[in-house]
């Protein structure tokens, strides 16, 4: 091991020499000088200020100084060292105070433009609508159910008593979904066509009594017109518990009718067939226009209801037993009834709208006049 040096010069050591220190300052202050924007400074600084700048260096001779050398060396290196930091903090507050004017210049914001050149935008109505569906059941204590909408044969025909040869099987009225190696009505799959297979899931999920609201889209292979189009929106209503008649079907859909059209509007029913309710039947309500006084009045036609007085609605009806037995449920101790209609059809009545494919065509001027309601 080496004895420390007590007779070495720092005159002799060429990084310590007055000259060369001299020499480093003035280099490091050019830099901080010259650099023209943040990025530079940075740059100048890591090179005469960091670790392994002139002065730095020149600063880790000094220990190896005899103790009577090093405060002279010392005190000129630390005031070299801190005019260089001083610059340093200078020059950068300079930048700093540019750069800050310069942001102010070019992300200024005029406060004077008109804040609406680009117009809101609208939620669509069919989405409105639906949720306002919601709304009026949900208010009466209904849950509101989901389901898939690529869905099993089982649930979308046979558990609600299609009968295999039922002409809505057939492709003119279902998507069927190609499974790998099958032939199209061999999949087992199809496109929902009605939301009814959220009924049964719901009678399979739940224990009576069940009261629940189903919405959503289905497909049918229809052609796309004023008053048709392949996929389209549905609501069903499902009810099960014990002494559900129609009486209280009745009530509950006039209950729906006056909430989304006004009060004083009636409905009645007319006998048809559905293979899942029995007895079934057709939902009408009272023109919400005319209220029947167009009827046999050439005077004053009604063009929502072509002066017949009554919009035809939707579906309804008990449910079957067949579809309660299929859904594991005891039909001699629980009865249930259910309807469901097309949220277009309620769109056009209740808006006067006259071509069902103005609501898919996405078009801004459809949609803004109905607002942003949530």
């Amino acid at each position: 091991m080496s004895a420390p040096n007590k007779s070495y010069d720092p005159v002799e050591v060429e990084a310590l020499k007055p000259e060369e220190i001299e020499r480093m300052r003035s280099e490091a202050l050019a830099a901080f000088a010259a650099a023209g924007d943040l990025e530079a400074l940075h740059e100048a600084k890591i090179a005469h200020t960091g670790p392994t700048s002139p002065l730095s260096l020149a600063n880790r001779e000094i220990g190896a100084l005899p103790p009577q050398a090093k405060a002279e060396a010392g005190k000129r290196v630390g005031m070299a060292r801190g005019v260089v930091s001083k610059a340093l903090a200078a020059r950068q507050a300079e930048l700093e105070a540019e750069r800050d004017a310069r942001v102010l210049v070019e992300e200024a914001v005029d406060v004077t433009v008109p804040y609406d050149r680009v117009p809101a935008g609208a939620r669509h109505p069919l989405t409105t609508l639906s949720e306002r569906i919601e709304d009026v059941f949900v208010a009466m204590g209904y849950e509101v159910a989901e389901g898939p909408e690529v869905e099993a044969e089982w649930f979308n025909f046979d558990a609600l008593n299609f009968e295999p040869d039922h002409p809505a099987r057939a492709m003119q009225d279902t998507f069927f979904v190609q499974g790998r190696g099958t032939k199209d009505d061999e999949s087992g799959v199809v496109l929902r066509t009605h939301t009814s297979p959220v009924q049964v899931r719901s009678m399979l999920d739940r224990e009576p009594p069940i009261y629940v609201v189903c919405p959503g889209r289905v497909y049918r292979t229809d052609e796309l017109d004023a008053t048709h189009t392949p996929v389209f929106n549905q609501v069903e209503l499902l009810a099960i518990d014990e002494g559900l008649t129609m009486a209280d079907l009745k009530g509950t859909i006039e209950h729906m009718v006056r909430s989304l059209f006004g009060e004083g509007l009636t409905t009645r029913l007319r006998p048809n067939y559905f293979p899942f309710t029995e007895p079934s039947a057709e939902l009408d309500m009272q023109c919400y226009v005319c209220r029947g006084e167009s009827v046999g009045n050439p005077e004053a036609p009604c063009r929502t209801c072509s002066s017949e007085g009554w919009i035809e609605l939707g579906g309804c009806g008990m449910v079957n037993p067949r579809v309660l037995v299929a859904a594991g449920i005891d039909p001699e101790k629980y009865s249930g009834f259910a309807f469901g209609f097309g949220i277009e059809r309620m769109l056009m009545f209740r808006h006067n709208v006259e071509d069902m494919r103005d609501m898919v065509e996405g078009d801004v001027r459809f949609t803004r006049p109905f607002g942003m309601e949530i």
